[in-house]
């Protein structure tokens, strides 16, 4: 799968990519809420992994205008946070678009397995 991973922590995107790709997967990162709306016409990812707390552009903003541009469908969206935690966070989440939705810090296992589940269903 093609992995767009947005955080604006560098070394976590680092991280990030580093374990998307020993997993076999294709994977670019960005480090701006701005960048992420061109990265996903440029890099056509099948999953973006977006941090919700984002300088300029929050990610609750960047997954409204992915699902407004590029429907439900694809790509498949997963919230990460580590400060949106209560439960109307989670249902905030998935009225803008977002399909799963991790808590910092999460088990980077956890991460693997989604990405399987959702590499599974195509």
């Amino acid at each position: 799968m093609r992995v767009l991973v947005v955080d604006d922590d560098r070394d976590t995107v680092i991280s990030l990519l580093m374990l998307v790709r020993e997993e076999g997967h294709e994977a670019h990162g960005v480090h701006s809420g701005r960048h992420v709306l061109g990265a996903v016409i440029d890099f056509d990812p099948d999953v973006v992994l977006l941090d919700i707390n984002l300088p300029e552009r929050s990610g609750w903003e960047v997954a409204s205008a992915i699902r407004e541009r590029r429907g439900r469908q694809r790509p498949v969206l997963i919230g990460i946070s580590g400060e949106y935690k209560h439960g109307a966070d989670k249902i905030l989440a998935e009225v803008l678009g977002f399909d799963h939705y991790l808590i910092k810090p999460y088990p980077p296992a956890d991460l693997v397995k989604l990405l399987g589940a959702v590499g599974a269903r195509g």
